[in-house]
C-alpha cells in the first residue's frame, strides 16, 4: 500500500503546523483525508475513482483501522473487483461486533461476525478474504454489480467450496438470499464487468442464456474470432461494446481507426458465415426491453 504520513508522526518528527501547511501549498505534500498526506514526488495522482479509493484506504488503514478489516467495496477494490464509484464514496471497515454500525465522514462501519477463515492481508491491510468480501457484496450491492464482482472474482481464483462455507455462516444475515442467486449465476468467463451486466440483463428480460467467449470458425475450419456471447441454435452473436474496449485491443504502434478497420472485416467476415450480430454499449443495459427486441429480431433473421 502506499505510505502514509500521517501529522502527528510529522509533528513528532520537528516539523510545525504552518511548516505543513506551506508544504502543502508548494505540492511537495498532498493531502489523503483529515491528518494524512502523501508525498507526491513519489505518490502519482490517481487517475481512476480506484486508485483515489486505493489512498484512502491506506490512509484508514494507517489511522483509524484498530480492530477491524477492510471490506465490502473498499475489499473489493484491494482484490481488483469491479465496482461502481457510488459504493466507494467511503471507505468500508467491518468489525466483529454485533453492534456498531455507522457512518462517520469518510468511514461506514459495519458490525458482523469476522471468523479467522473470512479475513486475509493485502500488503499488509487486514481485509475481508475474497469469498467473504463476494458473498457481501452479493448481499449489499444490486444483484447485477455483484455478479460483475463475482465473476471477477472467479476468473482470479475464487474457490466455490470457500464461498458456499461463508454463505453457510451467514444463513440469517440480510441478503443472504440474494447472494447465494448471485453465487449460483457466477461465470468466470466474462472478461469485463458490461459483460457480466449484459448475462444479467439478457437474463432478467427472459432470453436463453448464451455460451461466454466462443470460439466462431469459418467453413474452412479457420478461426474468425471469439465473440461476447454466442446462441448457437440461433446462430447469433452479442458482443458487448464497452467505452474501453477497443483501446485494450491496441497493439504497440497502431491507431484507433486500425483496430475499428479490423472490427469490421471481422463482423463482416462472421455474418458471411451465416451468423447474426447484435451488439449493444452501457446506455442499452439500463433501457428496459431494448436488449430483448434486438435479440430476438436476430434470431427471426436467422431463422428465416
Amino acid at each position: 500500500m502506499t505510505e502514509i504520513l500521517r501529522t502527528s508522526e510529522l509533528l513528532a518528527q520537528g516539523y510545525e503546523k504552518a511548516e505543513l501547511q506551506r508544504l502543502v501549498r508548494q505540492g511537495a505534500l498532498r493531502p489523503v483525508r483529515r491528518g494524512a498526506y502523501v508525498r507526491a514526488e513519489v505518490t502519482p495522482e490517481p487517475t481512476s475513482a480506484e486508485e483515489s479509493h486505493q489512498l484512502l484506504v491506506s490512509a484508514v488503514a494507517s489511522q483509524a483501522l484498530s480492530d477491524g478489516v477492510i471490506s465490502h467495496a473498499s475489499a473489493a477494490v484491494l482484490h481488483g473487483l469491479p465496482v461502481w464509484n457510488d459504493a466507494i464514496a467511503r471507505v468500508h471497515v467491518t468489525r466483529g461486533r454485533s453492534t456498531g454500525a455507522r457512518r462517520r465522514g469518510d468511514i461506514e462501519v459495519h458490525s458482523a461476525t469476522l471468523p479467522p477463515a473470512h479475513v486475509t492481508s493485502i500488503s499488509g491491510v487486514p481485509t475481508t478474504s475474497l469469498a467473504r468480501t463476494v458473498a457481501d457484496l452479493g448481499r449489499t450491492q444490486t444483484f447485477a454489480q455483484a455478479v460483475a464482482a463475482g465473476d471477477r472474482a472467479v476468473a482470479l481464483g475464487l474457490d466455490f467450496g470457500d464461498l458456499d462455507e461463508v454463505l453457510q455462516a451467514m444463513q440469517q444475515w440480510p441478503g443472504v438470499r440474494q447472494a447465494r442467486r448471485v453465487a449460483d449465476f457466477l461465470d468466470g468467463r466474462s472478461e469485463s464487468a458490461g459483460e457480466s451486466v449484459s448475462r444479467v440483463r439478457l437474463w432478467e428480460q427472459g432470453l436463453p442464456i448464451p455460451v461466454p467467449q466462443r470460439d466462431i470458425f469459418d467453413s474452412r475450419g479457420r478461426l474468425i474470432g471469439r465473440v461476447d456471447f454466442c446462441w448457437e441454435d440461433h446462430r447469433t452473436i452479442g458482443e458487448f461494446d464497452g467505452r474501453v474496449k477497443y483501446g485494450r485491443l491496441l497493439k504497440p504502434g497502431q491507431r484507433l481507426e486500425d483496430v475499428l478497420f479490423a472490427e469490421k472485416l471481422r463482423e463482416d467476415a462472421l455474418r458471411d458465415a451465416g451468423w447474426q450480430v447484435v451488439r449493444w454499449i452501457w446506455a442499452d443495459l439500463q433501457r428496459r426491453g431494448l436488449l430483448r427486441d434486438r435479440v430476438l429480431r436476430a434470431f427471426a433473421r436467422a431463422d428465416r
